[in-house]
């Protein structure tokens, strides 16, 4: 087996849901495995196993309430706090073309999308749990938040 048929295996395995792949030809073993952040790796015989290290992640605030149970949004001074529920990308629209979620002035009611975080490439829709207005926007378009950052202001109705 050549390195180009390596190549056409590999871009095969990355296109497709095949999460592993082994061929064994007379005296090579290759295996091929598409991880979620589809990093491939192919191995020439004999087979060597790697494994991610692991990413330092940060640790929630000390008063940060555990993730099964979520604590109401916190009032500063009159205003409301909508925090991140979660560690990922914070994005203020659903898509490069479309408008954003919300705006400073804009009225939002319990339900309502305010923005997506995405995680693990899984985009998650971030719903207001109160009414009010949109005082101020904490956080810019298309940067990282950590878990339990303060989102929104949100002056209650």
């Amino acid at each position: 087996m050549d390195l180009k048929q390596i190549q056409d295996l590999v871009k095969m395995v990355n296109k497709s849901n095949i999460s592993e792949l082994t061929i064994e030809e007379k005296d090579i073993k290759i295996t091929i495995k598409q991880k979620e952040d589809k990093y491939v790796t192919a191995a020439p015989a004999p087979v060597q196993q790697f494994q991610a290290l692991p990413q330092p992640m940060a640790a929630p605030a000390p008063a940060a309430a555990p993730a099964a149970a979520p604590e109401a949004p916190k009032p500063v001074g009159n205003l409301i706090t909508i925090k991140s529920p979660m560690i990922g990308t914070f994005y203020r629209k659903p898509g490069p073309d479309k408008p954003n979620f919300v705006e400073e002035g804009d009225d939002v009611k319990p339900g309502k999308v305010v923005c997506i975080i995405e995680a693990m490439k899984l985009f998650n829709e971030i719903e207001s749990e109160i009414s009010g207005k949109i005082v101020k926007i904490l956080v810019e378009d298309s940067t990282p938040v950590e878990f339990d950052q303060p989102l929104f202001m949100v002056e209650p109705a």
